[in-house]
């Protein structure tokens, strides 16, 4: 083990030690939980500062500062969405009274170590050099104040329905999103759907979406900077998900609970998780949060484990205002007309004088998109005290019992989860979490008049919300489909009609229900499981199909495996060929078209399964989208199937986000199984089947035997280049493999292969 790197650093208390293993997991001791906070910060600092710094500049508006004219639209647009309330009522609001003192700490971390590394440009990840800017130094409450890189729904959705409903029907419309439980959308009285125009929410997509660093952005000048007001890859953010699960220790091997949860997000380089290990005498946690964030919201203390998925609550609404004919800034309210809050506010633009950007506020959110006669804003959780995203978690950090862990997530805001638990004394739970907007008058499906007809009547409690704690059948599982429990009185309360398609579900219920007995291994398998419903369902539709194409399928058994010659015509067939003919049936309006992809799966299976009359000759219909399919594969990998394989095609790839416009490398590509489709969720865009979202860390724990717990996180846990850190996991990600996730001090030491050692000043 090499020498111990020292530092001495302000602001902490008592000597703090981080201990990194060989898989790059950072285990943090510390005499209290101000340091050990302080010393996250550090750390995050250490490994992440690029990313993190760009997050923060990204969330608070201030990227032009740096990149230049092409991001003062993004500035402007994130800054929209930034929390503008009380402080103190934000920090008030998260059910632990540390808050304040733990972002304190965790940010004076960051920046002890920013100005280290200001003072010695070595250590500064290369990035900054690349760009020739510098990390900016952080105040506590950017942690909270920033709310766009949240998940919130469903106003996307919401403006896509009112499109829809322009030019067709809501029939038509579930091909893009179906509804559950069964339900009657109805139009709000006030409401015309053709008045929500095509760009409604280029902003909010601006605010929300990643940060583009190509060429020709760099180089926009001032004249031009207006036109990056698009996101042109953001992908679908209702296919970003997650599996959880929880068993009891009586369907387990050893008797002990086993909890499994791999959220599902956006790929990208660094991961967006950190798994990171913190110490003092009295706290002990270990698992994956956000590196700008203070705590973990995913893991274990000593006596209890969590973990979560998305539950998809509405919790978001796009709001029309009539503005007055003579006067923009006053909407109709009412009787009479209200006047919106106009803000002025400077944004700096490298190479070019500071700017004056204006931006609209309403008492229902911010102005995204303004029209001749009409304003559209956007009503989100995120502007209500606590409603940072996954910040609560440090309110259940010290859980050590069902009651305390449901008592903590009271307080949970966004996302709104599937909170799994389980502890030593054999408890296991569920319960759902996350502020669920009451309305009255409408179910939140299509936008409403912003003139006080609708109006959210606070959040229901969350008393009412679902939960169960050790259920009969002795396990618990999620893959965010519709999983109210039977009874639960959804028209009243409205929590949600948009789900995840169920394969996922079904699969992982399939297995548990089938096992006699479940072990880590099973609980491993199960998360890198890549058997398809889809396919199996679509199998037995060409059962008796003739043909080349068809034969290869028939005797297949539905895995995505990366070496099958059969899953690489699958999804093929499935997303390039049957799919888009599916759509040509539903309508014949290739606006319609657009908005329908990447379409509902389960809308689309049921129209072949009911030979909906609108397909015509179903087997026809199959056999020449499968022809096709076929040559499709051939021009992509040869004339001969058995060289053909999923993961020639679907493949795992983690570039540079400065790629395009430096020399710094990315991760290179892997090859992968699955789809969005199964368990092991890798949901693919179309154009080149790159992985775009899905399950970059896992975690399985052995609740009890905490060191018999494993993790992965790729590409790695470093977001420096020269980190040996910095791509390390990505092959043993796309194989399913997993690394140890050590708790014990003694699994700790014995495997710390670097050593930092924080003194204070």
């Amino acid at each position: 083990m090499s020498k111990a790197l020292e530092f001495t650093v302000p602001f902490l208390a008592e000597t703090a030690e981080i201990r990194v293993d060989p898989w790059g997991i950072s285990h943090i001791k510390a005499a209290s939980r101000h340091d050990v906070f302080f010393a996250q910060g550090f750390n995050a600092a250490r490994d992440r500062l690029w990313q993190i710094d760009v997050w923060r500049k990204r969330g608070l508006g201030r990227l032009a500062a740096d990149y230049g004219p092409g991001f003062l639209a993004q500035d402007r647009a994130c800054r929209l969405f930034l929390y503008r309330g009380d402080e103190a009522a934000e920090l008030a609001a998260y059910g632990t009274p540390d808050a304040r003192s733990i972002t304190e700490a965790f940010t004076a971390g960051i920046n002890a170590y920013i100005d280290l590394a200001l003072a010695d440009p070595g250590l500064l990840p290369p990035e900054f050099a690349k760009t020739d800017t510098k990390p900016e130094k952080w105040d506590a409450f950017d942690v909270v104040r920033i709310r766009s890189h949240g998940l919130v729904r469903n106003v996307l959705s919401e403006a896509a329905r009112a499109r829809i409903l322009a030019r067709a029907d809501l029939q038509t419309d579930l091909a893009r999103r179906s509804i559950e439980p069964a339900h009657d959308i109805a139009i709000p009285d006030g409401f015309d759907p053709a008045c929500v125009p095509d760009d409604v929410l280029d902003l909010f997509r601006l605010a929300t979406g990643a940060v583009d660093f190509s060429p020709e952005r760099g180089a926009s000048s001032l004249d031009d900077a207006w036109r990056w007001t698009k996101v042109t890859d953001q992908g679908d953010v209702y296919l970003q998900g997650s599996n959880n699960w929880v068993v009891a220790g009586s369907r387990t091997d050893t008797g002990r609970p086993i909890l499994a949860s791999d959220p599902h997000r956006a790929h990208s380089l660094p991961s967006l998780r950190q798994i990171v290990h913190l110490t003092t005498p009295d706290l002990d946690v270990i698992g994956a949060g956000e590196p700008a964030l203070p705590g973990l919201c995913i893991g274990h203390n000593d006596h209890a484990a969590f973990g979560l998925t998305i539950f998809p609550m509405d919790q978001e609404d796009l709001i029309v205002l009539e503005t007055h004919p003579d006067d923009p800034n006053l909407f109709r309210w009412q009787d009479g007309w209200e006047r919106m809050e106009v803000v002025h506010e400077t944004i700096a633009v490298r190479g070019h004088p500071d700017q004056t950007v204006e931006m609209k506020f309403t008492r229902h959110g911010p102005v995204v998109c303004e029209k001749p006669g009409l304003a559209f804003a956007v009503r989100s959780v995120w502007f209500t005290p606590g409603g940072s995203a996954y910040f609560a978690s440090l309110s259940y950090l010290d859980a050590r019992s069902p009651q305390q862990f449901e008592q903590a997530l009271a307080h949970w805001a966004s996302p709104s989860v599937n909170q799994v638990y389980a502890d030593r004394d054999g408890n296991i739970g569920w319960y759902v979490a996350g502020f669920s907007p009451v309305r009255p008058n409408w179910d939140g499906l299509l936008p409403v008049p912003g003139d006080g007809r609708y109006e959210w009547a606070g959040f229901t409690d969350f008393s009412h919300l679902p939960k169960s704690l050790n259920p009969e059948k002795g396990y618990f599982a999620t893959a965010n489909e519709m999983n109210l429990p039977d009874g639960y009185d959804n028209e009243t309360h409205k929590l949600g009609f948009e789900w995840a398609e169920h394969s996922r579900s079904n699969r992982i219920h399939q297995v548990l229900d089938g096992e006699n007995r479940h072990t880590l291994a099973a609980s491993m398998a199960l998360q890198t499981d890549d058997h398809s419903i889809p396919a199996a369902r679509l199998g037995r539709l060409i059962a008796t199909l003739p043909g080349r194409p068809a034969a290869l399928l028939q005797g297949w058994n539905h895995r995505l495996d990366r070496h099958s010659p059969a899953a690489a015509l699958q999804e093929v067939w499935w997303s390039k060929h049957l799919k888009p003919a599916l759509f040509d049936a539903v309508t014949k309006d290739a606006e319609i078209r657009k908005l329908l992809a990447p379409g509902d799966t389960e809308t689309l299976l049921a129209l072949l399964e009911d030979a909906d009359p609108r397909l015509g000759d179903i087997q026809a219909l199959l056999a020449r989208t499968l022809d096709a399919a076929f040559a499709d594969c051939a021009s992509r990998m040869g004339d001969d199937p058995s060289l053909w394989a999923w993961g020639r095609l679907h493949h795992g790839a983690f570039p540079h986000p400065l790629g395009r416009i430096t020399d710094l490398a990315g991760v290179e590509r892997v090859a992968k199984g699955g789809s969005g489709s199964t368990v092991m969720n890798a949901g693919y865009r179309l154009s080149d089947f790159k992985v775009t979202h899905g399950a970059s860390f896992r975690m399985v724990l052995d609740v009890g035997n905490w060191d018999a717990s494993v993790a992965i996180n790729a590409p790695g846990q470093s977001g420096d280049p020269r980190s040996a850190h910095y791509g390390d996991l990505a092959t043993k990600w796309a194989e399913g493999a997993y690394v140890p996730l050590l708790y014990s001090n003694e699994a700790v030491e014995a495997a710390t292969i670097r050593r930092y050692v924080l003194r204070p000043a």
